[in-house]
């Protein structure tokens, strides 16, 4: 299960406002503001699943107590396949200069 406070840091670190994570992960707004809010309400479990799916695909991995030692619960960029390096500068011209 993920927290309040890696929700709240992982939408920090993909620079995301609330409305785009709600648009990303199909959950509303305001549930996102009740998770990141740490509040008395009960938050039903798909709720959660979705947003974790969404910050996810958004580019987020959710790290858990102990899985990265010495330290504890948090979130990192994930590892991106999709992006595409550039040219390396000693390939740079002024022909692909654009």
């Amino acid at each position: 299960m993920i927290t309040a406070a890696q929700v709240r840091a992982a939408r920090a670190l993909l620079g995301l406002t609330v409305d785009q994570v709600s648009a990303q992960s199909g959950v509303s707004a305001f549930m996102i503001l009740q998770v990141e809010g740490e509040t008395s309400a009960t938050i039903e479990p798909a709720v959660i699943l979705a947003l974790r799916a969404g910050l996810e695909k958004a580019g987020i991995s959710f790290v858990g107590d102990g899985d990265c030692p010495p330290g504890g619960m948090g979130v990192r960029l994930a590892a991106r396949h999709d992006t595409d390096d550039g040219l390396r500068p000693e390939n740079l011209n002024a022909t692909n200069d654009g």
